[in-house]
């Protein structure tokens, strides 16, 4: 243990974690509230090198969001357009031919993985989500579908009068390969009266995560942090993720949305500063000690700060991407995709190793030679002054 932990309030915790002992939820609440940011981040950075070294992952992947029409009423999200607002205000459900034309556009032919998730439309009908995977499997024999959040299978099994666990067959016949676990928000009872009350809750999310997780359907799993939440919320949240890895083992990768007010009906509230971006993934990192994988989402928090989080517990930077909605409807203003050169250098410029991955996280072999300008790797502060500045190179 360096000096610097040793005579800090989180020298416990670091000789917890090289015991290699799990972490309580009290550890969780500490390291939220500590206010050395740069030693909760050396902690993590330390648990990320212990699993990773200094690989960076990311996957050539594009989103598909199929609809924006939601009957929930989500108090955090601009994407959603109401039932009965026409194509004049924004709303549409795509058409199988529309699918099949953004799986064709330029580029398209590297695809590893598409990304598919859309609003809860009640008035599309069951068949519609089999038919979108046998349009996306037909049109893309070899690529991986990752789709679906758990409030949309709840909504597909109401449509069907099936179960989770019928609908998850279903889609998987049809070609679903794993999901993308969003939809979770923050598993509190008393936020979910609040902000979201007409969705799932906490145990129907995690009840249908474990369910795709039995017939095999890896998924991620995520948290929306930064509104109205409380530390010892954000902690129950992410022991109640490692509680269901421990039975399952089915969660991949943990992401942490970061909320976006603008365009949402809590708009007034300010949108976190990478300080709480940063914070975040070095904790999930240092709690969530069996979930493999905790991804800098840099679409939600900038190039620039998903390149210090490389040095603060995360260890994928998530991909191509091509079209986000969702996100850049409530005000994100990083750009909607990103090359594999710019990918590349972003990780490389963080001093990590870039790796191309599969949707399953298993590494494709892939020469960047020229795709590196071959400099010296930036240091920290000068990741940290980039973030600070705005900087996104």
């Amino acid at each position: 243990m360096d000096t610097l932990l040793r005579h800090s309030e989180l020298a416990p915790i670091a000789a917890k974690l090289d015991a290699q002992e799990r972490l309580s939820a009290e550890d969780g609440r500490l390291l939220f509230s500590n206010p050395n940011l740069a030693l909760v981040g050396r902690l993590a950075d330390r648990a990320r090198r212990r699993l990773h070294g200094r690989i960076a992952w990311f996957v050539r992947n594009r989103h598909i969001n199929y609809t924006n029409y939601c009957d929930k009423t989500c108090l955090f999200c601009a994407f959603q357009r109401t039932l009965d607002s026409g194509p004049e205000y924004g709303g549409y459900v795509l058409s199988m031919d529309q699918v099949r034309k953004r799986l064709a556009e330029p580029g398209g032919e590297h695809l590893r993985e598409v990304h598919v998730v859309g609003g809860v439309n009640p008035d599309l009908p069951y068949d519609y989500y089999l038919d979108l995977m046998h349009t996306i499997r037909e049109a893309r024999p070899g690529i991986h579908i990752k789709a679906f959040t758990m409030v949309e299978i709840d909504e597909m099994a109401r449509v069907s009068g099936r179960s989770h666990r019928q609908v998850l067959g279903d889609l998987q016949a049809a070609g679903l390969n794993t999901m993308p676990g969003g939809g979770a928000e923050i598993f509190s009872s008393r936020l979910h009266r609040k902000l979201f009350h007409d969705k799932i809750g906490a145990n129907a999310w995690l009840s249908i995560a474990r369910c795709a997780h039995e017939l095999g359907i890896k998924t991620n799993a995520t948290m929306l942090y930064g509104h109205v939440e409380t530390v010892e919320e954000r902690v129950e949240h992410l022991i109640a993720l490692r509680e269901l890895q421990d039975r399952t083992e089915g969660f991949q990768a943990f992401v942490p949305l970061s909320f976006h007010p603008d365009n949402t009906p809590m708009r007034k509230l300010p949108k976190p500063t990478a300080a709480d971006d940063l914070r975040v993934i070095a904790v999930s990192r240092l709690l969530l000690d069996n979930i493999p994988h905790i991804k800098a989402y840099w679409i939600m928090i900038s190039r620039a700060v998903a390149q210090i989080a490389l040095s603060f517990g995360a260890d994928d930077v998530d991909g191509t991407v091509v079209e986000e909605q969702i996100y850049h409807d409530a005000g994100a203003d990083t750009p909607e995709g990103m090359t594999v050169r710019e990918l590349v250098r972003l990780i490389h410029d963080a001093g990590c190793e870039p790796v191309e991955r599969d949707a399953l996280y298993q590494e494709l072999k892939s020469d960047f030679h020229d795709l590196i300008e071959f400099r010296p790797a930036k240091t920290r502060r000068a990741i940290w002054s980039d973030a600070m500045n705005g900087s996104t190179s």
